[in-house]
Parts: structure tokens; C-alpha cells; sequence
């Protein structure tokens, strides 16, 4: 679509393929990229819009791999959390969570009440969720994957066992249906009781219908605690059967005797790759963060709370100290607490080192936006990989770090013509100060603003600056049968 061009003068280019940056300009018009020249290659017009980006940095937008944030899109769509970050695209549907193809009558277990109560599950198939997506023109991009909870759900009265050959036919439809819809792919949360009992077969045979019309599988793995190895090969060996590629979710070595087990992790995921599309996202905090869950609840690392329904005043505090208050152990605590949220601290900073080092890793935040007092990371991830880890920390280069949550994002995704500053893509762009993009969200303040994010556009359009707030609501579905070109 033809429209008024802006030109950005003299930027710092890092274009999301990993490769150094260099000094030029770029043209949009529209929603497309139309050049990008060394510095002066592109001529003036009378009616451009230009742009001086003198000491800034220009890079595709930032694609966030791993979101709750399904809800939310459609509930407060100006998503102040991500575009203030420089996030123009979001993968939502993670986990096994997702608000479509399931409905509930009365309120929806857990881990599905991270997205909201009963009134939030309102799409019957995933055809109505991307017509409240549209209505809702929210001001990210939305790739959607269904999750195997919600169609466990949907399709089986009692989800504590293996569904049977009546119930697999009915989420191979949904799930069909779904993909012909505009989902992206499949996942599955086997660490969650709504998910748990399924084994591989009915997981492949699932994942097989998504594979079917090119869709990816992503994975929170039936244990990320001492049988991480082992749910590993089940990963592998599921998306093998499935003939599909597949990503592990917010890849860790929880507990405090499984730190260093990323030096065989890794290694392992390094090889099933070298034979088989295998991805993994990962988040920049040692901490994790779900429902509040007894097989958790230990002394071995600190628990804080991020909301409770019964207890809402103490959102926010450590379960030791509640515990203290109220004289009991940590687990009758938390089940007076219960339903609730928490942030766990379960995992050694140097795994998530190296984690994030790894070739294969993406960016996500796994943010829960309707927490109380959220974890820092739906505030704060994406500036924290580049500032903290990349540019202080010297982790990796800082291309590198925008490759891993832009150009690397968008081909594991099948995103097409997103992720890349090149002629013709989608003219998703952040504009932003390398010196002092950082975040600002901790533990104890954890909805605060980012710093050094000068401009972000989605589909052509401003959409925010930190001056001005969110500009334009210009997000869209994407993925799956909407990855065509024009959209």
C-alpha cells in the first residue's frame, strides 16, 4: 500500500541478521520498507517525513517469542508493557494456554485462570478470537498458537487422563479448523495438571495436524527440575513423530540442584538440532513465574507473591514472611493464599548465561500481564538483553542480541517478512539509544517504563514514543494463513 514516506537520516543499522551494524538511511512508505542507501543515498522529497536518527540505532521490531499475553491484546490494546519496549510482534498462546477453542461455565482451572476468569474465555473456535482481534486493533502484531489445555478442555470431561480416540478426533478438528483460521501452531504445558496426563502419542498425534499445514509446536516440558534430560528426549521425540518443528519454552534448570545442568542441557539440545528444526526461548531473570503451586513451595529459594485471591493484600510479599506473620509452615501458607500467582527464584544466573548464549535461543518474556505485581520481565526484557547483558555484561555483541529477538523470531515462527531491515518487509522498526536503552522494572517496582526507546512503528505507523505514549493502534494477526504477502 502506497503512502507517505519517512526517511530516518544517518541511523545505526542493525538489520536482525546478526551481522554488524552500519551507518545509513531507510525509506518506508506505507507498511513496507522501500531502501535502505549508505548515508545521503536516498533523495529528499517535499512531502517525507525525515527523521534525524544522528547517534541513534535502527532495528526491525522486536519480536517477542513467548507471551500470556492473549488476553490482554483484546482488553487494554494500546499493550503499553511491550511497545514501550521497542516489541512491535507478539506470540501469544504458550504454555498450552490459550483463550480459543475453549469456553467455561464456571471459573477455569489453573494454569487457564492466568488469562483471566470465565469472562474471559468467550471463543468457542479460533475464528472468533481473530475477529476480536481485529475489533480490537491492538498495537502489536499477534502470532497465535492454540494450546493443547484448551483443547483438552474443550473436547474431554475429565483432562486427569489419556483422551481417548473420540476426544483425539475432536481436537485434530479444532485443531484443524484453527490453523485454517490463522493460528500459527500448537502447544503444549505438560507441566500443568490440565495437560499432565497426556502422553506422546496423543501430543504427536496433535502436533502432527498443525505440522500438517506448516505450524511450529512449542513446548513447556513435563519437568524442567531434576528430569530435564528426560523431558528433553520426550520433546524430541514427539516433534520427530509429529514431523514438526519445535521450541522449548523458557528453556531452565530449576531448583537449586540442577544449577550448572545447562552444561548438559545444552549439548543435548545441540545435537537434537543438528538433526531436526529445535529452538528454545528464554527470559533475562533468574526467577520464574505461574500460579502459586504446592509442588513448588520449598525453602530452598525465595517465593513472592503476585496476587491472591483470598489474600490480596499481600500481593507482593515474600511467602516466608506471610508465613512468619501468620505462624505456620510455607505450604499452609500458600494454601491459604490459594488461588494465587508467585514469582519463583529457582534458577542460577549463570545458566541463563548460557542459555541465552546458545545459537539456538530467542527472546521471549513470558510476562503474565494480569498478575497484581507482575514479574519485572513483562516489563523490562528486551531492553534488559541489550543493555544489561549485551552492552554492560558484553554477553554477546548487541547484533547478536537483536537477532535473537528479531530476525531469528520471525524465520522460527514463519513470520514472513518481518524480523529484517530489508526492501519489501514489513516496516516494523524501533528506533533507539544503544548508550542508554535499559530497563528500569525490578522485583519491587516491576511496571516501570524502559529507558532509551526513542520510536517504535508497527506496519508503517508511529506508535509510540516515550514523550507521546502510544500514537496508533496498527497490530494485527499474523502467522499461519495470514502469512501472505500484503497480508
Amino acid at each position: 500500500m502506497a503512502g507517505r514516506q519517512t526517511i530516518f537520516r544517518g541511523a545505526q543499522i542493525y538489520d536482525g541478521s546478526g551481522e554488524a551494524p552500519w551507518m545509513g538511511d531507510v525509506e518506508i512508505a506505507g507498511e513496507r520498507i522501500i531502501s535502505l542507501t549508505p548515508p545521503g543515498g536516498i533523495a529528499a522529497a517535499t512531502d517525507a517525513i525525515e527523521v534525524d536518527a544522528a547517534g541513534l540505532a535502527l532495528a526491525p521490531g522486536f519480536i517477542d517469542a513467548h507471551t500470556h499475553d492473549d488476553r490482554i491484546v483484546l482488553d487494554k490494546p494500546d499493550m503499553l508493557p511491550k511497545i514501550s519496549q521497542g516489541v512491535t510482534s507478539v506470540v501469544v498462546g504458550n504454555c498450552g494456554i490459550s483463550l480459543a477453542p475453549v469456553t467455561f461455565e464456571a471459573d477455569p482451572p489453573a494454569p487457564m485462570n492466568l488469562l483471566g476468569g470465565r469472562e474471559a474465555y468467550q471463543f468457542p473456535r479460533f475464528a472468533a478470537y481473530a475477529d476480536a482481534l481485529r475489533q480490537s486493533a491492538p498495537a502489536v502484531n499477534v502470532a497465535a498458537l492454540i494450546g493443547h489445555s484448551a483443547l483438552r478442555l474443550a473436547a474431554m470431561r475429565d483432562v486427569g487422563r489419556k483422551a481417548n480416540s473420540a476426544e483425539l478426533a475432536e481436537m485434530c478438528a479444532l485443531a484443524d479448523a484453527a490453523m485454517n483460521e490463522g493460528a500459527t501452531g500448537f502447544s503444549t504445558g505438560l507441566f500443568y495438571p490440565t495437560n499432565a496426563a497426556a502422553d506422546e502419542d496423543e501430543v504427536s498425534t496433535i502436533a502432527a495436524r498443525f505440522a500438517r499445514q506448516g505450524g511450529i509446536y512449542a513446548t513447556h516440558m513435563r519437568d524442567e527440575f531434576d528430569r530435564v534430560l528426560d523431558s528433553i528426549d520426550e520433546t524430541v521425540r514427539t516433534a520427530n513423530a509429529a514431523n514438526i518443528p519445535v521450541v522449548v519454552s523458557h528453556h531452565k534448570c530449576a531448583g537449586p540442584a540442577n544449577w550448572g545442568r545447562t552444561f548438559e542441557t545444552l549439548p543435548r539440545l545441540e545435537a537434537a538440532a543438528a538433526q531436526h528444526r529445535v529452538n528454545l526461548d528464554v527470559y533475562p531473570y533468574a526467577a520464574g513465574s505461574t500460579n502459586l503451586r504446592m509442588d513448588l513451595v520449598t525453602s530452598d529459594y525465595p517465593i513472592r507473591i503476585s496476587w491472591s485471591k483470598p489474600h490480596p493484600e499481600m500481593t507482593g510479599r515474600e511467602l516466608s514472611s506471610i508465613a512468619a506473620e501468620w505462624g505456620c509452615d510455607l505450604h499452609e501458607a500458600a494454601r491459604r493464599l490459594d488461588p494465587a500467582g508467585a514469582i519463583y527464584f529457582q534458577m542460577d544466573e549463570a545458566d541463563v548465561r548460557r542459555v541465552m548464549s546458545s545459537r539456538l535461543a530467542m527472546i521471549g518474556s513470558d510476562g503474565l500481564p494480569h498478575d497484581i505485581h507482575p514479574h519485572p520481565r513483562l516489563w523490562g526484557t528486551f531492553p534488559r538483553v541489550i543493555g544489561h547483558y549485551a552492552r554492560d555484561q558484553k554477553l554477546f555483541p548487541v547484533e547478536t542480541a537483536i537477532h535473537k529477538m528479531t530476525g531469528l523470531t520471525a524465520r522460527v515462527f514463519n513470520l514472513a517478512d518481518r524480523g529484517l531491515l530489508k526492501p519489501g518487509a514489513f516496516a516494523d522498526l524501533v528506533l533507539f539509544d544503544p548508550a542508554t536503552i535499559i530497563d528500569k522494572a525490578t522485583y519491587d517496582v516491576p511496571q516501570a517504563l524502559s529507558l532509551g526507546i526513542a520510536r517504535v512503528y508497527v506496519n508503517g505507523r508511529l506508535a509510540f514514543t516515550p514523550e507521546q505514549g502510544v500514537i496508533a493502534r496498527a497490530g494485527r494477526l499474523i502467522g499461519g494463513r495470514n502469512n501472505v504477502h500484503g497480508e
